[in-house]
């Protein structure tokens, strides 16, 4: 379907959800002045992810939300792996803004090279580098999340990140998709990139239910049970 005013409009609002996504994180990692369960390299590679993600958005021509919003991924992410240098591995602040600064002019070098070729392949009706851009931001982006699958295999419970980052960046996946359908050009592969990682959080949703929410209902209701009992035997006492 070509409806551009839909596709900017759902492209904008996914913009948004990936604008902010990572700000609750971010502003949680500050208030409890660690990162313990929070896995950098997700943010490192999904910092690179923007980097590709960006490239092909820009060679695919889609509208211009989602020409900003990997780059918005790449500098978030690159602030939340900075901070877990920083309160992880002790580095200073200096060094740390240094690094994902440096780290960042690099990748946006790289996106402008990548830009070019593609743009030029394109020329000469070549779309496999395209293809490729979009499959290895699609590989990077799901090998973040998958980190955490690690984790939460190896610790039986969904620790260090923020279930409102999750379902923010959940809520992006899906309004970037459903502005892919409203492109002039139906995009398989933009579909397969945002349908991935939107999959992927679903099951690391399913995880804390079952992992943490399940075991808190638990405790809460044995807790209930006990206070009752209390009351009870006290009531005999009298």
């Amino acid at each position: 379907m070509d409806i551009p005013i839909a596709a900017n409009v759902l492209g904008t609002l996914g913009a948004v959800c990936w604008s902010i996504q990572l700000i609750p994180q971010i502003i949680i990692n500050y208030n409890r002045h660690h990162t313990i369960g929070l896995q950098r390299s997700m943010m490192l590679l999904w910092a690179c992810a923007g980097v590709p993600l960006g490239a092909f958005n820009i060679a695919s021509g889609f509208n211009v939300a989602l020409l900003v919003q990997p780059q918005i991924l790449t500098i978030l992410s690159l602030v939340t792996w900075g901070q877990c240098l920083y309160y992880s591995e002790g580095w200073s602040l200096k060094k740390c803004v240094l690094v994902t600064g440096g780290l960042g002019i690099v990748f946006g070098g790289i996106e402008v090279a990548f830009v070019a070729g593609l743009k030029a392949g394109q020329r000469r009706d070549l779309e496999w580098p395209v293809i490729l851009m979009g499959v290895l931001s699609a590989v990077l982006l799901s090998a973040g999340v998958l980190r955490h699958y690690y984790d939460i295999y190896v610790h039986r419970t969904v620790r260090g990140i923020s279930f409102i980052f999750v379902g923010i960046d959940a809520a992006g996946d899906v309004f970037s998709l459903v502005s892919v359908f409203f492109q002039p050009h139906f995009d398989i592969l933009g579909i397969v990139i945002y349908a991935s990682e939107f999959i992927l959080w679903c099951g690391v949703f399913a995880c804390g239910g079952y992992f943490n929410l399940l075991p808190w209902i638990k405790r809460r209701i044995q807790k209930r049970r006990e206070n009752k009992g209390e009351v009870g035997m006290e009531l005999k006492m009298w």
